[in-house]
């Protein structure tokens, strides 16, 4: 029955094939699940809270920058979540603005597996100033407008089936379809459906070490299918070292540090493997994430009420 059910709820979000959003790109999306499938906000077990920069393209003019905060809120029945994700995304002379608030529900499978959905919902504010652009042409169209400022509402959903050692998500962003028209430049930008799937295992090769395999495929409708894979290693469940690499874009490397057992520190360097590499000196991403202390769920059952409460160790992702 469970298979059937994974199958359907699957089947569900594959089949969707309306226009939306492209996301951001993250290296270090093991880390940053919550920011593109809402169903994980309530699979954790403490409330997170986040923030990520990355810099991309480095030494290139109006390479994309990203900025986001966000928040991974469990509740106490063990079944519900909600999150909140604020992202600032510059690229040349596009800035845009995306704040929203997800919601998630879950389903005990068995002992150990759990089926989470989620939606959210929220808006993006999309500024372009073409001043900031040098053009070939003196008479383009586009130079006269100077910029462009609107608001597109975003709606989107996801699925996320995890035990402690696994994970599979697949989700949408925005299910709704936003186009910027003008009668004189025809179509300025027109979004698509973007499709995320993200799975991971985790091994334990021994009491001190951990190897952590992943990966992350985005799908826009006629755009090449962008293919993630990772590997990771947690030594002592304190220090990460890995590689990622970007199916025919980049190669990166990996390092984490458990400053705490409430703050974890991540950082990501992108080396260009394309004919691009000629024109920029890599990426960098850093992670830094907050877990505020232990859900009520973690403490059911505790026969000493007076011993100070700690937060585990966090979850693997």
């Amino acid at each position: 029955m469970y298979v059937k059910l994974i199958y359907s709820g699957l089947l569900f979000f594959v089949c969707i094939s309306i226009n939306a959003q492209k996301e951001p790109q993250y290296t270090q999306y093991m880390y940053n699940i919550g920011s593109f499938n809402p169903a994980y906000v309530g699979s954790v077990e403490n409330t997170e809270l986040m923030s990520l920069y990355r810099s991309q393209w480095i030494n290139i003019p109006g390479a994309p920058k990203t900025i986001r905060i966000g928040a991974n809120i469990p509740f106490s029945n063990d079944k519900t979540g909600l999150g909140f994700n604020g992202l600032v995304d510059e690229l040349g002379p596009v800035n845009q603005t995306l704040v929203n608030v997800a919601y998630s529900y879950q389903v005990k499978l068995s002992d150990n597996a759990k089926w989470s959905f989620g939606v959210n919902a929220g808006g993006s504010f999309l500024n372009v100033d073409f001043t900031k652009g040098n053009f070939e042409f003196d008479n383009e169209p586009v130079i006269g407008k100077n910029k462009i400022n609107e608001f597109y509402p975003i709606i989107g959903a996801g699925t996320f089936i995890y035990a402690e050692n696994w994970y599979l998500g697949l989700s949408v962003p925005n299910l709704l379809t936003s186009t910027l028209y003008d009668d004189e430049v025809a179509v300025v930008e027109e979004d698509k459906t973007q499709f995320n799937f993200i799975g991971g295992f985790v091994f334990s090769l021994s009491d001190q070490l951990k190897f952590k395999p992943a990966f992350l495929v985005n799908y826009i409708d006629k755009s090449p299918v962008n293919v993630n894979l990772s590997t990771n290693f947690l030594i002592k469940d304190v220090f990460t070292l890995g590689a990622s690499y970007r199916l025919d874009n980049a190669v990166s490397a990996l390092a984490g540090f458990q400053i705490s057992n409430s703050l974890f520190l991540g950082y990501s360097y992108d080396y260009s493997t394309n004919a691009f590499k000629t024109y920029n000196d890599g990426s960098h991403e850093v992670i830094l994430k907050f877990y505020l202390g232990k859900s009520n769920r973690n403490n059911k059952g505790s026969k000493d009420k007076k011993k100070p409460k700690q937060i585990d160790t966090p979850r693997f992702f």
